[in-house]
């Protein structure tokens, strides 16, 4: 699975709201320092905080398979991958596809052609920079904040962060 790059305003705010806690401008490290933090709020809460696409290569058998983002926002697309030759574009008619009330996306294929595996394109996450919660948002602000004061140590992240993001975190068995 290929995660998506995290957008650039999304990442741009969290290092302002990181910059703004530390009363500092925020600049490249920053901004690194943050895009760190969004992966491990999402990571952590096992949630996809920040819309982006994503891509799951899952078997060509017919079977449901569950994307691992969620809450999946649409299913983009799907690419044939055979053991030999080159990739080729899966027509809608080929696979199907839903998304429960939970968010979680679910592909299987239909019609896989010389596919022995699908790479499946589809956008996943709550929303924008604004839309995440305060808690979370908060957290992100504190994660990018100590990554970037403790660049050159190791120092272990505020207790807070794990206090901010806990109620928000989804325990999959």
């Amino acid at each position: 699975m290929a995660e998506g790059a995290f957008p650039a305003a999304a990442v741009a705010d969290a290092a302002a709201a990181a910059g703004a806690y530390l009363r500092v401008e925020a600049d490249a490290v920053m901004a690194r320092c943050a895009d760190c933090a969004l992966g491990v709020a999402e990571d952590f809460c096992g949630r996809t905080w920040i819309r982006r696409t994503h891509e799951a290569v899952i078997g060509a058998g017919n079977g449901w398979q569950r994307l691992a983002r969620a809450p999946v926002a649409g299913i983009t697309g799907a690419v044939g991958l055979p053991a030999e030759g080159a990739p080729f574009v899966l027509p809608v008619e080929a696979y199907g596809y839903d998304i429960d009330s939970g968010g979680v996306g679910w592909v299987r294929v239909l019609a896989p052609g010389a596919a022995g595996r699908v790479a499946i394109s589809y956008v996943a996450g709550l929303g924008d920079w604004g839309d995440l919660p305060g808690p979370v948002a908060t957290g992100v602000t504190l994660i990018a904040a100590h990554l970037f004061e403790h660049r050159e140590a190791d120092a272990q992240p505020p207790a807070a962060v794990a206090a901010l993001l806990r109620p928000y975190r989804q325990v999959r068995l």
